[in-house]
């Protein structure tokens, strides 16, 4: 073992320029991830230098066997933290042969979004909060509680520590480090309310990048999560009953909030939101429903409210925003299994496209 750890850690740079580039996509459910590799001759700094690849859309149910050629197109790069070196990690939007989109691209109608003019003077920022459940692998049931049985109730767990409380750090300080190895702006983590929750966020991030780097962190913890013998889940409510569901609450902010003044930017915002609530709802993630039961720190599904420092709306604006007369706002609907290109382009299309 101690020679195919060697091996791994390999540096091709004592004997080579050529690299390794992971292509990244999401697959045909739309939550999965698929990667493969391919030399190249040497180092690349920019998605625009990279070749154009394919692979088989039939595989992961995204093409029809006898067309099943779908096209990656190279969109985003970071540094592989798993090869190192002047390795890299390249996430990739999908197309047919002939140039369109497919229907799983939800990264090229954001791209769109946030290319428009009136978007980009307006340089909206994110900041997502990721939260997800370890699972142990064989019985798909948290980390850290007994097979088929429950732990103590919710209270001693969120930003605990101690062997009793705390479960799966190892794999979360990993892809903490990884993740900022690679150029992702994590900004921070920790333990959640449910045992074997965990979250971290990805933020200030600028328009469509958010969404790349989301989903170059999810990948690099499914990654983390194989190496460990633990299941990474998603679900916005892995365990029925009264445990906390898994959000992605999203923070999200324009210059003209940012500015002085920017509070009644925030509240007409917020009425825009509250006029689409339904589209958004559709569109925060599948199996929401069973996280949003005005329980749990969440508000109805089919209640739209908003209010200072409260954890149980729709959304949330921080005391000091409020305070100051600027700042941002949180979106406590996407659900953990959220699509980030769809929610953070929504938002910015109703907040600063969309006329009532």
């Amino acid at each position: 073992m101690a020679l195919l750890t060697d091996l791994i850690n390999l540096d091709l740079s004592e004997t080579t320029d050529k690299i390794i580039a992971e292509y990244i996509w999401i697959g045909g459910s739309g939550l999965d991830l698929r990667s493969k590799a391919r030399t190249l001759p040497g180092p690349v700094t920019d998605p625009s230098q990279l070749p154009k690849w394919n692979y088989d859309g039939s595989s992961t149910g995204q093409a029809p066997g006898e067309d099943s050629e779908v096209i990656l197109y190279p969109q985003a790069i970071f540094k592989d933290p798993f090869r190192r070196g002047n390795n890299i990690l390249v996430m990739c939007d999908c197309y047919t042969p002939a140039g369109e989109p497919i229907p799983t691209n939800k990264r090229y109608n954001a791209a769109k979004v946030f290319s428009h003019p009136d978007v980009v003077a307006e340089e909206p920022w994110y900041g997502i909060e990721q939260e997800y459940t370890l699972l142990q692998k064989d019985v798909k049931w948290p980390l850290g509680w007994p097979v088929g049985g429950f732990p103590g109730p919710q209270g001693p767990y969120y930003c605990s520590a101690g062997a009793d409380k705390s479960f799966g750090r190892d794999i979360v300080d990993a892809h903490y480090k990884a993740c900022l190895y690679a150029g992702i702006n994590v900004s921070g983590i920790n333990g959640e309310v449910m045992p074997g929750q965990w979250e971290f966020q990805v933020g200030p991030a600028v328009g469509i990048s958010s969404g790349d780097q989301i989903w170059v962190a999810r990948y690099i913890l499914e990654r983390i999560t194989e190496i460990a013998g633990v299941v990474l889940s998603l679900d916005p409510k892995p365990i029925q009953g009264d445990w906390n569901g898994a959000g992605a609450h999203t923070n999200y902010s324009t210059k003209s909030m940012r500015n002085d003044g920017g509070y009644e930017i925030i509240k007409s915002a917020i009425e825009k939101l509250g006029k689409r609530h339904k589209e958004h709802i559709a569109a925060y993630g599948e199996g929401n429903e069973r996280r949003l039961t005005g329980r749990h720190e969440t508000a109805d599904i089919n209640t739209f409210i908003w209010g200072v420092a409260n954890r149980g709306a729709s959304i949330r604006v921080g005391r000091e925003t409020e305070q100051n007369g600027k700042g941002y706002f949180e979106d406590r609907r996407p659900a953990s299994n959220m699509d980030p290109y769809v929610v953070t382009s929504m938002i910015a299309e109703t907040t600063i496209l969309w006329k009532p």
